[in-house]
């Protein structure tokens, strides 16, 4: 039933989360706590996701639908190949941010944070028995509606009220690979080198001093400004996939979520 995808598809997240848990050993430092703390706390992550991931696996054999089967498998090698593409990048020595556009930004936020949503829309669809058409109206407003939500997400830094300290953001966001790509990439490393108030810190984008000026310079450039645009149009999108829909209860409570 969609309502037991619907829990298949919560368990394929959880897992994923709790896998995200893992603590570099490598990286930690003696205030970090006692090694073995960390150590089996690591143990204990990747179980406990293993433990999630084939529950979930064995649900969705349960339902006895082969297209539903390949598109939350799929999903799932989304999220791995996701998940490893921002892994591989974050253990990279001596790397201040992707040399990325927005174009790859978008095809790497559908792998590791759209595809799950938007497939298991469509088996949703696939389930009901509806056409390949109304599926694919399912997957657009999964994949947009997700779009939508992790652009608001990397705007919070950049638009958000508050009076106390800068709010921790990632370089490889939205509003900062945009900015990136408005500025150009030889640019924008210098910009983060010379924001840097300790010259010789060897990375200069996990110093404290840097964000407050790096987030001031990129509010000034268009790329917060072009974020909340990109925002908004993954909103109209995943709006204008429900409207092939008919009118009714649960169309309204989709359209409120984006």
């Amino acid at each position: 039933s969609q309502r037991s995808l619907a829990e298949i598809t919560e368990l394929i997240h959880t897992a994923f989360l709790v896998h995200r848990g893992i603590v570099n050993i490598g990286e930690l430092k003696s205030c970090d706590g006692p090694l073995k703390d960390m150590q089996f706390g690591n143990k204990m992550a990747v179980l406990s996701g293993d433990f999630l991931l084939a529950n979930a696996c064995t649900s969705l054999a349960q339902l006895q639908n082969t297209k539903v089967v390949e598109l939350i498998s799929s999903a799932i090698g989304d999220l791995v190949q996701g998940i490893y593409y921002e892994n591989s990048k974050s253990s990279e020595e001596n790397c201040l941010t992707d040399d990325i556009g927005i174009s790859t930004w978008k095809e790497q936020v559908f792998l590791s944070h759209s595809a799950l949503l938007a497939k298991s829309c469509q088996a949703a669809m696939e389930l009901a028995k509806h056409s390949a058409e109304i599926q694919d109206m399912a997957f657009q407003y999964g994949k947009h509606m997700s779009m939508s939500h992790k652009l608001h997400l990397d705007l919070q830094p950049f638009v958000k009220e508050s009076s106390s300290d800068t709010m921790a953001f990632s370089l490889n966001s939205a509003p900062a690979v945009l900015h990136q790509e408005f500025l150009g990439r030889e640019a924008w490393i210098k910009q983060i080198r010379d924001n840097c108030a300790h010259r010789h810190c060897r990375n200069p984008p996990r110093c404290a001093c840097v964000f407050r000026q790096l987030q001031e310079a990129i509010k000034a450039g268009k790329g917060v400004t072009s974020a909340i645009d990109l925002c908004r149009s993954h909103g109209k999108r995943a709006l204008a996939a429900l409207e092939r829909f008919p009118p009714s209860k649960a169309r309204a409570t989709l359209a409120n979520i984006v």
